[in-house]
């Protein structure tokens, strides 16, 4: 992620991750019909720090190397809040299945139209669309929200599973930062990601 001086949330240090932990990819299967977002409550706190933690401590999409503390995770979810944007999960029984929510892409007044999504679904439960579901929510709230573009910042340039899905959603790549991240001992660029949602005035 690309930053110049400027403040914004601190955990957006690491890339979104939208896919796969790994690179090969299963043919998708149908979502159940009665599975849909819902906005995250602090008691889905726990479960989202549980599903994230793989990610941060074995996989390269996340730009985090140490798991953040359920106090910390919480403080994501009330600036989520506080600033209007959507944070969802899906759940299944009881369990969370993955989660998704949009901030503001950098924090200058000029920015104000774009928002930057991130989508995390648990690893038992990638290839069943979840993913998919979980980012049209996020971009369809954005939209009703006015928005007017949405950025996703890609950890891993080989992470062809997070590609693919945001291609499918309507994004296209805009550009590739080489390097900017080491995690593992690998050098890692980042994919910068973009689609419009509603027109901005004019």
């Amino acid at each position: 992620m690309l930053m110049t001086r400027r403040t914004r949330f601190p955990y957006q240090r690491h890339a979104v991750n939208i896919g796969r932990m790994t690179h090969d990819t299963p043919p998708l299967l149908p979502v159940r019909p009665r599975l849909r977002p819902v906005p995250a409550g602090d008691h889905h706190l726990p479960a989202i720090r549980g599903l994230y933690a793989p990610y941060v401590l074995h996989a390269r999409c996340s730009f985090e190397e140490e798991v953040p503390s359920l106090h910390e995770m919480g403080q994501r979810l009330q600036a989520v809040r506080a600033a209007g944007l959507p944070w969802l999960v899906v759940e299944e029984d009881g369990e969370l299945l993955g989660y998704a929510y949009a901030v503001r892409y950098r924090a200058r007044a000029a920015y104000r139209g774009t928002v930057e999504n991130s989508v995390y679904v648990g690893a038992a439960h990638q290839g069943r669309g979840i993913g998919r579901l979980l980012l049209d929510a996020v971009i369809d709230e954005c939209t009703r929200a006015g928005y007017e573009q949405m950025v996703a910042v890609v950890g891993d340039s080989a992470n062809a599973g997070s590609l693919r899905l945001h291609q499918r959603a309507g994004f296209h790549e805009v550009g590739v930062l080489r390097g900017v991240g080491r995690k593992f001992g690998v050098a890692l660029d980042t994919v910068l990601m973009q689609r419009a949602l509603c027109p901005g005035p004019a």
